[in-house]
Order: C-alpha cells, then structure tokens, then sequence
C-alpha cells in the first residue's frame, strides 16, 4: 500500500517544513541558514551528536544514528573539529552536556495537536520556554500522554526519490523487511519515500535498508498521527507557521511532529 503524506508540520535540527512543501522532503537539513540562525542549528546537530554517541558505540560505522548525526552536520557545514568536539564530549561528564531527551505534549493554534521532542539539560528551563511559546500562540502544553493517543508511534526512514532507482525494488525490500506502509511525497528534486515500521521493527528495517541503499535522508522514531487535519485557512496556515518558527528559535528544540497538513 502506498499512501501519500499530506504533513508538513515537520521540523528538523535545521528548520521547520514551510507551507506549500512537502512533508518529508523538508525533514531535510535547510542549506543556506540565515547567519542569525545558524548558531542556534549548530548548537542542535551539536546535541544531537552528543545524544547519538551516547546511545552506542562512539564509532560512526558501528553507530546509525551517530552515523546520521553526523551527516546532518556535515550538510550544515558545522566544521571537523567541532564534529570531533561533540563525539570526545559524549565520553565525559560535564553537566553543560548532560543533556535528556524529553518529548513535550500539547495543543497549538487552531487545537492542533502538537509533539515537540527536544534535548535539554534543564527541564524546568525547557518546559518554562515551551509553555510560554504555546501560550503567546493561543495554545496550551499539555501533561505527558494528554495527546499521545492520537498517534502512533513508529520507526520512519526516509530515501530522496532520486536516490532510488526502483520503487518496486525498494517496496519490495521495505515490506520483506517488516514496513507497513510507504509513503510518497513531493515532486522533483523534493521527492522523497517514506518507509514507516514498528517500532519492534525498526533497527530491522533501517539496517537492511541502509545495506541495500546506504544511509537515507533520516531514520528516526517518529509519532505519526491517526488521523490528518487539513489546514486551509491562510489565517490559521499563518499562525502554525509562525508558532512552528517560536518552537524552532528554541534552542532545546529538535523537531516538532503534528496531526496536520499546512496548504500554501
């Protein structure tokens, strides 16, 4: 089965999915950062390395997600040395770099419904900043679990469309591998596939794949809603979007997941 993906509430380490763009060809890594904002990216894929090495083996090659952390940062520019930085940091105990990784749960403009992973070293700081960004958009975060029923949550690997040369193929091995669904979206040089798994599942899927095709554009656990809301209005369109940049400029923030789909 193949299903065509309307989310574009996606954001990752490098920026949010704007409206009018795909779902996943936006979980990609914005090039060209403002220089404004590319102190705060580093400062993410800097975490996100430190998290990654921390979860396995501090070798790139015995480590996906370490391996994927730094592809990210390689694609942001972030230089070698500050690569090699984070990795020795991920061995050691300084508190600056005890960071956590936390999943905040609440409800955006519009009642959507919003999922903000983020990595911090202090909660109470984290959470102070969310809530207060959600209330200055007409939202509220919620307690743990207040929204976790309306997703699922699932293993999600994504492969640019150029990059594959069957899709039969890469169906074919997606499903022999476990995947449930495949999703296809976006056009041109945006197209991308979006294999989705079990959670059980997913160092299964995401290895056999990565030895069919190399590593993808993400790999990641993801919370994938049940049920999609089509956002039409271009009043409310404008207000997800500027609520999407307040949690983006938050420099404990990695990504953010929702439950709907910005037209633009």
């Amino acid at each position: 089965m193949v299903a065509l993906g309307l989310l574009r509430a996606v954001c990752g380490i490098g920026g949010c999915a704007m409206a009018g763009h795909s779902q996943f060809a936006n979980i990609k890594h914005r090039k060209g950062a403002q220089d404004a904002k590319r102190s705060k990216v580093f400062t993410k894929l800097r975490k996100e390395i430190i998290i990654a090495a921390r979860s396995g083996p501090p070798t790139p090659d015995l480590n996906p997600r370490l391996r994927a952390a730094i592809a990210s940062a390689k694609a942001e520019n972030l230089p070698k040395d500050k690569i090699e930085a984070a990795i020795k940091s991920a061995q050691g105990n300084a508190a600056d770099d005890s960071y956590e990784e936390i999943t905040y749960e609440g409800y955006g403009p519009g009642s959507t419904a919003i999922v903000v992973h983020a990595l911090s070293n202090n909660r109470n700081r984290t959470a102070g900043e969310l809530r207060h960004i959600f209330s200055k958009h007409g939202g509220k975060l919620g307690e743990k679990g207040s929204i976790a029923y309306l997703f699922d949550h699932v293993g999600l690997v994504v492969y640019k469309a150029e990059s594959i040369e069957s899709f039969d193929a890469l169906f074919n091995l997606a499903t022999s591998l476990g995947a449930i669904d495949l999703e296809e979206d976006g056009e041109g040089e945006d197209k991308v596939y979006a294999i989705i798994c079990s959670v059980e599942d997913f160092g299964k899927v995401r290895d056999g794949l990565y030895a069919q095709y190399s590593d993808g554009e993400l790999a990641r656990l993801s919370w994938r809603p049940k049920q999609r809301v089509l956002v039409d209005s271009p009043e409310l369109n404008t207000k997800l979007m500027n609520f999407l940049n307040d949690l983006e400029d938050n420099d404990d923030v990695q990504y953010v997941e929702g439950d709907f789909s910005l037209v633009g």
